[in-house]
């Protein structure tokens, strides 16, 4: 296997499948299955965030977990630093795993009650690495200062922190084999309003100063407009749009899309008295059982025929902008038409050639 290039994205996602079975009746036989992952494909570059957003049980974390294989995979691939991570054996998986680590949503659960912080960040030197115990507490402590974390408190226990301490402990544990790719699964979500800036910041300055990769999980779509380069928006297990930041800010493609935007609250009354609510009608459809064609037909309030019998296909609408919608169905034909110009024309006749 050749090495990758630099210009190369670093993780590729391709079709991911994640689902799980549903068993029932005495004899707890298979009846169904829940697709929380359903086909999802997107890419994220070397030293990019790429923003994962959605409501709740989309499948934001599902999927954020099976790209680090801590989720079996149903189906598709996954590509990590030109590595298909997907048919690794387990032995082969614990050599990758320095390269990918993962700050979790609830770092009081997500700690060990009864580890000092200096074991805590320490255990991944242990588990991966050779060092002497004299480097490893050397490592620990400039791990710590990396974070923001006073190094004369290692050797307390994590319920004597605050949330916001906490997180950083986990973040610090996620760096101790210098990883090239972290995913952030809502890794503010627990924490206080005044502390969240605090550890998104903390993230941007690690990721400039370590060359970092993030996938940003999250359903604050005000955070995640400071942090993303790109966002990917995901609804009933499925990505429906994907587009540079600023783009998709500006101009939303998929009426789903529009809906999350259209929620955000805006401090400015004036320009929160002039904002438009979409009110998306009905409730989620079961991922158990997914409607047909557009998964999300059922709530759209722009909703044609097409969309109840086929479903769209995602493509590529405009330069870096992906979207999952009939809508666009010919928006990429007729880009690509205004692109390439008027057609030529013959000397002699000026009529069109064939």
């Amino acid at each position: 296997m050749g090495r990758p290039r630099a210009n190369d994205p670093l993780v590729k996602v391709n079709d991911l499948k994640v689902h799980f079975p549903i068993h029932g009746g005495i004899t707890r036989r298979r009846i169904g299955q829940v697709k929380a992952v359903d086909g999802v494909t997107f890419a994220i570059h070397r030293g990019e965030t790429l923003g994962l957003v959605g409501e709740s049980g989309c499948g934001k974390s599902t999927c954020g977990r099976a790209i680090l294989r801590l989720l079996e995979l149903t189906g598709g691939g996954v590509k990590i630093d030109g590595v298909e991570i997907s048919g690794l054996s387990s032995t082969e998986l614990r050599r990758f795993r320095p390269a990918m680590q993962m700050v979790f949503q609830d770092p009081q659960a997500s700690l060990n009650p009864r580890m000092t912080v200096s074991a805590i960040i320490g255990e991944p030197l242990v588990e991966h690495g050779d060092l002497s115990k004299e480097a490893r507490v050397d490592r620990v402590h400039e791990l710590m200062d990396a974070v923001g974390l006073n190094r004369d408190f290692a050797n307390r226990y994590p319920h004597e922190f605050s949330g916001g301490q906490r997180q950083r402990i986990g973040i610090a544990r996620a760096l101790a084999l210098n990883p090239k790719f972290i995913v952030c699964d809502e890794p503010i979500a627990a924490l206080d309003v005044s502390i969240q800036a605090q550890v998104v910041n903390l993230l941007e300055d690690l990721q400039e100063k370590f060359g970092l990769t993030y996938l940003f999980i999250s359903h604050d779509l005000s955070m995640v407009r400071h942090i993303a380069d790109r966002v990917a928006v995901m609804y009933l297990g499925k990505v429906v749009e994907i587009s540079p930041r600023d783009a998709l800010y500006a101009e939303p493609l998929h009426p789903y899309t529009e809906a999350l935007l259209s929620a955000v609250p805006e401090p400015d009354p004036a320009m929160e008295a002039r904002i438009e609510r979409v009110i998306l009608k009905g409730d989620v459809p079961s991922p158990a059982n997914p409607p047909k064609g557009c998964n999300f037909h059922t709530r759209c309030p722009k909703v044609m025929d097409i969309c109840r019998g086929t479903a769209p296909e995602f493509r590529e609408v405009a330069p870096g902008r992906f979207v999952d919608c009939h809508l666009h169905a010919d928006t990429r034909n007729r880009s690509a038409r205004e692109r390439a110009g008027p057609p030529p024309t013959t000397e002699a006749t000026g009529n069109p050639t064939e």
